[in-house]
């Protein structure tokens, strides 16, 4: 794996530009590190006795991004892309008979909607809600990193596993 699959940060620039590319460097590892892998490698729940997967790390930061961004900022009140279950339980990463390139496709997707709301932003003190709480644009970029940090750690594990990849 090679940093060119990644946009490089912005180094020096404004705040809402460094933000920004840093949260699509992160976006761009997880695609990085889920690259040139099959269906069943992505599926694969390979550091045990955790569940989680590649695939379910794409499903799942689906939803947050589309929680944060199309539903906190953006206002838009955009249901579940992967439904609780019967027993209430969230199902992103429940993959084994996941459709893997529509995972992927809703993630993208989702991605890309998220960029357009940030875009249309006036400024980083722009504000959405969840409940009673107000967050600030600025909050939800810093929590995306945060969240898409975390699993790129996740991530690096299970691709070591799978076939021995490491890196950044």
């Amino acid at each position: 794996m090679i940093d060119e699959q990644r946009t490089r940060p912005v180094l020096v620039g404004d705040e809402r530009a460094t933000l920004t590319s840093i949260l699509q460097w992160q976006r761009d590892t997880l695609m990085m590190k889920c690259a040139g892998l099959s269906e069943e490698q992505l599926r694969r729940k390979a550091v045990a006795p955790s569940g989680l997967s590649l695939l379910g790390l794409v499903r799942h930061l689906a939803e947050v991004e589309r929680g944060w961004f199309r539903n906190v900022l953006g206002g838009e009140g955009v249901g579940g892309y992967f439904p609780k279950n019967e027993a209430g339980e969230r199902t992103e990463f429940h993959v084994d008979d996941a459709d893997v390139a529509g995972s992927f496709r809703i993630w993208e997707e989702t991605c890309r909607r998220s960029r357009e709301i940030v875009d249309a932003a006036d400024s980083l003190d722009m504000t959405g809600h969840f409940g009673d709480e107000s967050y600030s644009l600025h909050y939800i970029l810093t929590h995306m990193i945060e969240e898409y940090a975390r699993h790129n750690g996740h991530a690096d594990l299970l691709r070591e596993v799978i076939d021995g990849t490491t890196g950044e």
